[in-house]
Protein backbone atom coordinates (compact mmCIF):
# COMPACT_ATOMS: atom_id res chain seq x y z
CA UNK A 1 0.00 0.00 0.00
CA UNK A 2 3.32 3.19 0.59
CA UNK A 3 4.70 1.56 -2.55
CA UNK A 4 0.97 2.06 -4.36
CA UNK A 5 1.06 5.53 -2.83
CA UNK A 6 4.45 6.47 -3.24
CA UNK A 7 4.07 6.05 -7.18
CA UNK A 8 0.74 7.73 -7.63
CA UNK A 9 2.78 10.75 -5.87
CA UNK A 10 5.32 10.36 -8.53
CA UNK A 11 2.64 10.60 -11.07
CA UNK A 12 1.93 14.03 -9.87
CA UNK A 13 5.37 14.91 -10.80
CA UNK A 14 5.31 13.50 -14.39
CA UNK A 15 1.62 15.56 -15.22
CA UNK A 16 2.77 18.75 -13.17
CA UNK A 17 2.95 21.75 -15.54
CA UNK A 18 5.56 23.80 -14.80
CA UNK A 19 4.59 27.20 -16.79
CA UNK A 20 2.16 27.95 -14.45
CA UNK A 21 2.37 29.61 -10.39
CA UNK A 22 -1.42 28.13 -9.81
CA UNK A 23 -2.00 25.32 -7.73
CA UNK A 24 -2.73 22.07 -9.23
CA UNK A 25 -4.77 19.27 -9.32
CA UNK A 26 -7.37 20.82 -6.65
CA UNK A 27 -10.33 19.40 -4.76
CA UNK A 28 -12.59 21.12 -2.28
CA UNK A 29 -15.47 19.46 -0.59
CA UNK A 30 -17.70 21.56 1.30
CA UNK A 31 -17.02 21.33 5.47
CA UNK A 32 -18.26 23.92 7.27
CA UNK A 33 -21.25 26.38 5.89
CA UNK A 34 -20.31 29.44 8.35
CA UNK A 35 -17.74 30.60 8.53
CA UNK A 36 -17.28 29.35 5.06
CA UNK A 37 -14.30 27.02 5.14
CA UNK A 38 -13.67 23.87 2.28
CA UNK A 39 -11.49 21.43 2.61
CA UNK A 40 -9.33 22.85 0.06
CA UNK A 41 -6.88 21.04 -1.77
CA UNK A 42 -4.48 20.98 -4.06
CA UNK A 43 -0.56 21.50 -4.79
CA UNK A 44 2.42 23.79 -6.57
CA UNK A 45 5.83 23.63 -7.10
CA UNK A 46 6.70 23.86 -3.25
CA UNK A 47 4.47 21.38 -1.84
CA UNK A 48 5.10 18.70 -4.77
CA UNK A 49 8.22 17.56 -3.65
CA UNK A 50 7.06 17.37 0.16
CA UNK A 51 4.62 14.98 -0.50
CA UNK A 52 6.84 12.78 -2.80
CA UNK A 53 9.25 12.76 -0.14
CA UNK A 54 6.29 11.69 2.68
CA UNK A 55 5.32 8.62 0.65
CA UNK A 56 9.10 7.51 0.00
CA UNK A 57 9.78 7.90 3.52
CA UNK A 58 6.76 5.83 4.77
CA UNK A 59 7.40 2.31 2.59
CA UNK A 60 11.54 2.65 3.76
CA UNK A 61 9.85 3.34 7.63
CA UNK A 62 8.11 -0.01 7.20
CA UNK A 63 10.77 -2.20 6.08
CA UNK A 64 13.01 -0.64 8.67
CA UNK A 65 10.62 -2.01 11.86
CA UNK A 66 9.72 -5.51 9.35
CA UNK A 67 11.69 -7.34 12.17
CA UNK A 68 12.81 -4.80 14.41
CA UNK A 69 9.26 -4.29 16.01
CA UNK A 70 8.55 -7.09 18.25
CA UNK A 71 4.76 -5.83 20.08
CA UNK A 72 2.08 -4.33 18.13
CA UNK A 73 2.75 -4.67 14.78
CA UNK A 74 -0.69 -3.80 13.46
CA UNK A 75 -0.65 -0.68 15.64
CA UNK A 76 2.21 0.45 14.27
CA UNK A 77 1.55 0.17 10.85
CA UNK A 78 -1.34 2.30 11.65
CA UNK A 79 0.38 4.80 13.01
CA UNK A 80 2.45 4.99 10.11
CA UNK A 81 -0.13 5.31 8.04
CA UNK A 82 -2.20 7.79 9.59
CA UNK A 83 0.80 9.62 10.11
CA UNK A 84 1.18 9.77 6.63
CA UNK A 85 -2.22 10.57 5.67
CA UNK A 86 -1.87 13.79 8.18
CA UNK A 87 1.26 15.39 6.53
CA UNK A 88 -0.02 14.78 2.86
CA UNK A 89 -2.87 16.93 3.85
CA UNK A 90 -0.65 19.50 5.71
CA UNK A 91 1.46 20.16 2.67
CA UNK A 92 -1.44 19.89 -0.07
CA UNK A 93 -4.03 22.13 2.33
CA UNK A 94 -5.13 25.68 0.44
CA UNK A 95 -6.91 26.24 3.76
CA UNK A 96 -6.21 27.91 6.76
CA UNK A 97 -7.91 25.82 8.95
CA UNK A 98 -7.90 22.94 7.77
CA UNK A 99 -4.09 22.77 7.71
CA UNK A 100 -3.96 23.90 11.27
CA UNK A 101 -6.21 20.42 12.18
CA UNK A 102 -3.89 18.29 10.09
CA UNK A 103 -0.51 20.30 11.25
CA UNK A 104 -1.74 19.08 14.91
CA UNK A 105 -3.21 15.52 14.19
CA UNK A 106 0.58 14.74 12.78
CA UNK A 107 1.12 14.84 16.69
CA UNK A 108 -0.95 12.41 17.90
CA UNK A 109 0.54 9.41 15.53
CA UNK A 110 4.23 10.63 16.41
CA UNK A 111 3.16 11.01 20.38
CA UNK A 112 2.32 7.11 20.04
CA UNK A 113 5.09 5.73 18.10
CA UNK A 114 7.63 7.80 20.56
CA UNK A 115 5.48 6.62 23.88
CA UNK A 116 4.50 2.89 22.52
CA UNK A 117 7.29 1.55 20.51
CA UNK A 118 10.58 4.26 22.03
CA UNK A 119 13.95 2.38 22.40
CA UNK A 120 14.51 3.70 26.37
CA UNK A 121 12.60 4.06 29.80
CA UNK A 122 12.44 7.61 29.28
CA UNK A 123 10.15 7.30 26.15
CA UNK A 124 7.09 8.79 28.02
CA UNK A 125 8.34 11.45 28.74
CA UNK A 126 10.15 12.51 25.54
CA UNK A 127 6.71 11.61 24.00
CA UNK A 128 4.92 14.05 26.47
CA UNK A 129 7.80 16.77 26.00
CA UNK A 130 7.37 16.34 22.45
CA UNK A 131 3.25 17.36 22.29
CA UNK A 132 3.36 19.72 24.81
CA UNK A 133 6.37 21.98 23.13
CA UNK A 134 4.72 22.00 19.98
CA UNK A 135 0.85 21.77 20.59
CA UNK A 136 1.14 25.08 23.10
CA UNK A 137 2.78 27.21 20.54
CA UNK A 138 0.25 26.23 18.09
CA UNK A 139 -2.44 27.33 20.43
CA UNK A 140 -1.00 31.00 19.85
CA UNK A 141 -1.44 30.11 15.89
CA UNK A 142 -5.09 29.01 16.17
CA UNK A 143 -6.24 32.42 18.09
CA UNK A 144 -4.82 34.03 14.76
CA UNK A 145 -6.52 31.98 12.32
CA UNK A 146 -10.11 32.71 13.99
CA UNK A 147 -8.98 36.33 14.12
CA UNK A 148 -8.37 35.95 10.55
CA UNK A 149 -11.46 34.09 9.92
CA UNK A 150 -13.92 37.36 11.45
CA UNK A 151 -11.92 39.87 10.24
CA UNK A 152 -11.91 38.71 6.32
CA UNK A 153 -14.94 36.03 6.32
CA UNK A 154 -12.10 33.44 4.62
CA UNK A 155 -9.50 31.45 5.21
CA UNK A 156 -8.98 30.60 1.83
CA UNK A 157 -5.23 30.55 1.28
CA UNK A 158 -5.58 31.77 -2.71
CA UNK A 159 -7.30 34.78 -1.15
CA UNK A 160 -5.51 35.43 1.97
CA UNK A 161 -2.22 36.83 0.48
CA UNK A 162 -4.54 39.82 -1.59
CA UNK A 163 -5.90 40.69 1.87
CA UNK A 164 -4.63 43.82 3.68
CA UNK A 165 -3.56 44.08 7.24
CA UNK A 166 -2.60 47.03 9.10
CA UNK A 167 1.18 46.54 10.25
CA UNK A 168 0.34 46.10 13.88
CA UNK A 169 -2.04 43.80 13.06
CA UNK A 170 0.21 41.96 10.91
CA UNK A 171 2.86 42.27 13.71
CA UNK A 172 0.49 40.42 16.12
CA UNK A 173 -0.27 37.79 13.55
CA UNK A 174 3.00 37.27 12.88
CA UNK A 175 4.27 36.54 16.50
CA UNK A 176 1.09 34.52 16.85
CA UNK A 177 2.22 32.30 14.27
CA UNK A 178 5.70 32.11 14.66
CA UNK A 179 4.69 30.70 18.26
CA UNK A 180 4.12 27.77 16.54
CA UNK A 181 6.43 27.36 13.49
CA UNK A 182 9.68 28.33 15.38
CA UNK A 183 8.93 25.27 17.90
CA UNK A 184 8.98 23.36 15.36
CA UNK A 185 11.50 24.33 13.17
CA UNK A 186 12.67 24.08 15.86
CA UNK A 187 14.76 27.29 16.82
CA UNK A 188 16.73 28.14 20.08
CA UNK A 189 15.37 28.88 22.92
CA UNK A 190 12.59 25.69 22.07
CA UNK A 191 14.16 23.23 20.69
CA UNK A 192 14.99 20.99 24.04
CA UNK A 193 12.57 18.51 22.72
CA UNK A 194 13.86 17.27 19.60
CA UNK A 195 17.07 15.67 20.81
CA UNK A 196 14.97 13.64 23.57
CA UNK A 197 12.36 12.82 20.93
CA UNK A 198 15.19 11.28 18.78
CA UNK A 199 16.84 9.37 21.25
CA UNK A 200 13.99 7.59 22.95
CA UNK A 201 11.98 7.16 19.07
CA UNK A 202 12.30 3.83 17.32
CA UNK A 203 14.66 4.38 14.15
CA UNK A 204 11.63 4.67 12.38
CA UNK A 205 10.13 7.04 14.36
CA UNK A 206 13.62 9.26 13.88
CA UNK A 207 13.26 9.15 10.32
CA UNK A 208 9.75 10.26 10.11
CA UNK A 209 10.69 12.96 12.36
CA UNK A 210 13.79 14.26 10.94
CA UNK A 211 12.55 13.47 7.44
CA UNK A 212 8.92 15.39 7.13
CA UNK A 213 8.32 17.14 10.83
CA UNK A 214 10.60 19.10 11.06
CA UNK A 215 9.54 20.45 7.46
CA UNK A 216 6.49 21.76 8.91
CA UNK A 217 7.99 24.82 10.91
CA UNK A 218 9.87 26.12 7.72
CA UNK A 219 7.14 25.23 5.09
CA UNK A 220 4.48 26.92 7.04
CA UNK A 221 6.84 30.22 7.74
CA UNK A 222 6.96 30.19 3.03
CA UNK A 223 3.43 29.35 2.95
CA UNK A 224 1.41 31.70 5.52
CA UNK A 225 4.06 34.07 7.24
CA UNK A 226 5.68 35.55 4.44
CA UNK A 227 3.27 35.47 1.92
CA UNK A 228 0.73 37.19 4.34
CA UNK A 229 2.29 39.55 6.55
CA UNK A 230 4.95 41.04 4.31
CA UNK A 231 5.23 44.34 6.02
CA UNK A 232 5.80 42.22 9.99
CA UNK A 233 7.80 40.03 7.78
CA UNK A 234 10.59 42.38 6.81
CA UNK A 235 10.06 43.99 10.74
CA UNK A 236 11.15 40.52 12.03
CA UNK A 237 13.98 39.50 9.75
CA UNK A 238 16.69 41.00 11.78
CA UNK A 239 15.15 38.91 14.90
CA UNK A 240 15.10 35.75 12.64
CA UNK A 241 18.41 35.80 11.50
CA UNK A 242 19.90 36.33 15.07
CA UNK A 243 18.18 33.20 16.53
CA UNK A 244 19.32 31.26 13.26
CA UNK A 245 22.99 31.73 13.44
CA UNK A 246 22.53 31.83 17.68
CA UNK A 247 21.03 28.38 16.65
CA UNK A 248 23.58 27.00 14.35
CA UNK A 249 26.86 28.28 16.28
CA UNK A 250 24.97 26.99 19.36
CA UNK A 251 23.85 23.67 18.20
CA UNK A 252 27.05 22.83 16.15
CA UNK A 253 29.27 23.61 19.38
CA UNK A 254 27.10 21.45 21.13
CA UNK A 255 27.01 18.53 18.83
CA UNK A 256 30.83 18.51 19.35
CA UNK A 257 29.98 17.60 23.10
CA UNK A 258 27.55 14.74 22.77
CA UNK A 259 28.41 11.14 23.39
CA UNK A 260 25.21 9.75 22.00
CA UNK A 261 24.91 8.87 18.47
CA UNK A 262 21.16 10.13 18.17
CA UNK A 263 21.90 13.24 19.36
CA UNK A 264 24.87 13.87 17.38
CA UNK A 265 22.87 13.96 14.52
CA UNK A 266 19.44 15.59 15.68
CA UNK A 267 21.73 18.77 17.32
CA UNK A 268 23.29 18.93 13.43
CA UNK A 269 19.52 18.80 12.21
CA UNK A 270 18.71 21.78 14.57
CA UNK A 271 21.26 23.69 12.47
CA UNK A 272 20.93 22.64 9.35
CA UNK A 273 16.75 23.74 10.05
CA UNK A 274 17.97 26.98 11.13
CA UNK A 275 20.15 27.55 7.96
CA UNK A 276 16.93 26.56 6.10
CA UNK A 277 15.52 30.21 7.68
CA UNK A 278 18.47 32.20 6.68
CA UNK A 279 17.59 31.57 3.24
CA UNK A 280 13.94 31.86 3.77
CA UNK A 281 14.20 35.22 5.12
CA UNK A 282 16.77 36.51 2.84
CA UNK A 283 13.09 37.21 0.76
CA UNK A 284 14.67 36.19 -2.48
CA UNK A 285 15.05 33.72 -5.50
CA UNK A 286 18.25 32.43 -4.07
CA UNK A 287 17.84 32.09 -0.77
CA UNK A 288 14.31 30.86 -0.95
CA UNK A 289 15.15 27.88 -3.64
CA UNK A 290 18.17 27.07 -1.48
CA UNK A 291 16.20 26.64 1.47
CA UNK A 292 13.41 24.28 -0.20
CA UNK A 293 16.23 22.19 -2.11
CA UNK A 294 18.45 22.02 1.92
CA UNK A 295 14.74 21.09 3.53
CA UNK A 296 14.33 18.27 0.84
CA UNK A 297 18.11 17.29 1.36
CA UNK A 298 18.08 17.23 5.10
CA UNK A 299 15.12 14.82 4.76
CA UNK A 300 17.37 12.60 2.74
CA UNK A 301 20.44 12.88 4.74
CA UNK A 302 19.20 13.26 7.78
CA UNK A 303 17.22 10.05 7.63
CA UNK A 304 19.88 8.25 6.27
CA UNK A 305 21.81 9.09 9.27
CA UNK A 306 19.35 7.57 11.60
CA UNK A 307 18.92 4.55 9.55
CA UNK A 308 22.86 3.83 10.14
CA UNK A 309 22.81 4.37 13.88
CA UNK A 310 19.52 2.21 13.68
CA UNK A 311 21.67 -0.76 11.97
CA UNK A 312 24.26 -0.30 14.64
CA UNK A 313 21.90 -0.05 17.78
CA UNK A 314 20.39 -3.32 16.37
CA UNK A 315 23.65 -5.16 16.38
CA UNK A 316 25.42 -4.05 19.43
CA UNK A 317 22.30 -2.55 21.64
CA UNK A 318 23.65 1.04 22.50
CA UNK A 319 24.47 4.31 20.76
CA UNK A 320 27.32 5.70 22.99
CA UNK A 321 30.21 6.67 21.19
CA UNK A 322 32.56 5.37 23.13
CA UNK A 323 32.23 1.79 22.92
CA UNK A 324 32.52 2.03 18.91
CA UNK A 325 35.53 1.45 17.50
CA UNK A 326 37.47 -0.12 14.63
CA UNK A 327 33.55 -1.36 12.79
CA UNK A 328 35.55 -0.79 9.67
CA UNK A 329 36.98 -4.61 10.25
CA UNK A 330 33.76 -5.87 11.17
CA UNK A 331 31.08 -3.68 8.83
CA UNK A 332 33.25 -2.53 5.71
CA UNK A 333 29.54 -2.02 3.70
CA UNK A 334 28.09 -0.08 6.74
CA UNK A 335 31.19 1.96 6.94
CA UNK A 336 31.41 3.07 3.62
CA UNK A 337 27.59 3.62 3.20
CA UNK A 338 27.95 5.67 6.49
CA UNK A 339 30.83 7.58 5.06
CA UNK A 340 28.96 8.80 2.01
CA UNK A 341 26.18 10.76 4.58
CA UNK A 342 28.83 11.87 7.00
CA UNK A 343 29.71 13.69 3.84
CA UNK A 344 26.67 14.60 2.25
CA UNK A 345 25.98 15.83 5.96
CA UNK A 346 29.03 18.39 5.85
CA UNK A 347 27.93 19.64 2.64
CA UNK A 348 30.38 18.05 0.49
CA UNK A 349 30.36 19.32 -3.00
CA UNK A 350 28.41 17.17 -5.65
CA UNK A 351 26.00 16.42 -2.72
CA UNK A 352 22.64 17.82 -2.05
CA UNK A 353 23.05 20.00 1.00
CA UNK A 354 26.20 21.49 -0.95
CA UNK A 355 23.58 22.57 -3.81
CA UNK A 356 21.26 24.05 -1.14
CA UNK A 357 23.64 25.93 1.49
CA UNK A 358 25.44 27.55 -1.28
CA UNK A 359 22.08 28.91 -2.42
CA UNK A 360 21.26 30.37 0.75
CA UNK A 361 24.68 31.66 0.91
CA UNK A 362 24.46 33.49 -2.11
CA UNK A 363 21.13 34.79 -1.40
CA UNK A 364 22.04 35.69 2.27
CA UNK A 365 25.00 37.51 1.30
CA UNK A 366 22.29 39.62 -1.18
CA UNK A 367 20.96 41.03 2.31
CA UNK A 368 23.10 40.69 4.77
CA UNK A 369 27.12 39.94 4.30
CA UNK A 370 27.32 39.58 8.45
CA UNK A 371 24.70 37.22 8.52
CA UNK A 372 26.04 34.93 5.48
CA UNK A 373 29.64 35.34 7.21
CA UNK A 374 28.45 33.71 10.23
CA UNK A 375 26.29 31.28 8.78
CA UNK A 376 29.39 30.11 7.05
CA UNK A 377 30.73 28.82 10.33
CA UNK A 378 27.91 26.31 10.47
CA UNK A 379 29.51 24.63 7.61
CA UNK A 380 33.05 24.98 9.30
CA UNK A 381 31.91 23.35 12.34
CA UNK A 382 30.02 20.72 10.57
CA UNK A 383 33.44 19.43 8.69
CA UNK A 384 34.36 19.52 12.93
CA UNK A 385 31.97 17.18 14.46
CA UNK A 386 30.94 15.09 11.45
CA UNK A 387 34.36 13.69 10.37
CA UNK A 388 35.07 13.13 14.34
CA UNK A 389 32.07 11.09 15.01
CA UNK A 390 32.94 9.08 11.70
CA UNK A 391 36.60 8.23 12.93
CA UNK A 392 35.46 7.42 16.34
CA UNK A 393 32.81 5.34 15.01
CA UNK A 394 34.41 3.50 12.24
CA UNK A 395 38.27 3.69 12.37
CA UNK A 396 40.75 3.10 15.66
CA UNK A 397 41.13 -0.44 17.46
CA UNK A 398 38.14 -2.57 17.50
CA UNK A 399 36.87 -3.13 21.10
CA UNK A 400 35.73 -6.73 21.56
CA UNK A 401 34.32 -6.02 25.32
CA UNK A 402 31.56 -4.22 24.25
CA UNK A 403 30.81 -5.17 20.51
CA UNK A 404 30.47 -8.41 18.54
CA UNK A 405 31.82 -9.85 15.61
CA UNK A 406 28.20 -9.19 13.90
CA UNK A 407 27.60 -9.44 10.50
CA UNK A 408 27.26 -6.67 7.98
CA UNK A 409 24.42 -4.85 6.31
CA UNK A 410 22.20 -7.55 4.94
CA UNK A 411 20.18 -7.13 1.29
CA UNK A 412 17.10 -5.73 2.72
CA UNK A 413 19.35 -3.09 4.35
CA UNK A 414 21.24 -2.11 1.87
CA UNK A 415 18.38 -1.91 -0.72
CA UNK A 416 17.10 0.40 2.05
CA UNK A 417 20.18 3.04 1.71
CA UNK A 418 20.28 2.58 -1.91
CA UNK A 419 17.40 5.21 -2.95
CA UNK A 420 18.72 7.70 -0.15
CA UNK A 421 22.63 7.54 -2.59
CA UNK A 422 20.57 7.97 -5.65
CA UNK A 423 18.58 10.70 -4.60
CA UNK A 424 21.23 12.71 -2.49
CA UNK A 425 23.66 12.39 -6.02
CA UNK A 426 20.77 13.02 -8.55
CA UNK A 427 20.31 16.87 -6.28
CA UNK A 428 23.85 17.44 -6.11
CA UNK A 429 24.83 16.69 -9.30
CA UNK A 430 21.75 18.14 -11.49
CA UNK A 431 19.34 20.23 -8.96
CA UNK A 432 17.85 21.96 -12.12
CA UNK A 433 14.87 19.38 -12.06
CA UNK A 434 13.88 20.29 -8.48
CA UNK A 435 14.67 23.40 -8.97
CA UNK A 436 12.09 24.18 -12.01
CA UNK A 437 8.85 23.33 -10.56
Amino acid sequence: TSLITFLYSLFFWIRFENDTAKFQFVETIRWLPYPNINFYIGIDGISLFFVILTTFLTPICILVGFYSVKSYKKEYMIAFFICESFSIAVFCSLDLLIFYVFLESVLIPMFIIIGVWGSRQRKIKAAYQFFLYTLMGSLFMLLAILFISFQTGTTDLQILPTTEFSERRQILLWIAFFASFSVKVPMVPVHIWLPEAHVEAPTAGSVILAGILLKLGTYGFSRFSIPMFPEATLYFTPFIYALSVIAIIYTSLTTIRQIDLKKIIAYSSVAHMNFVTIGMFSLNIQGIEGSILLMLSHGLVSSALFLCVGALYDRHKTRIVKYYGGLVSTMPISSTIFLFFTLANMSLPGTSSFIGEFLILVGAFQRNSLVAALAALGMILGAAYSPWLYNRVVFGNFKPNFLLKFSDLNRREVLIFLPFIAGVIWMGVYPEVFLEC
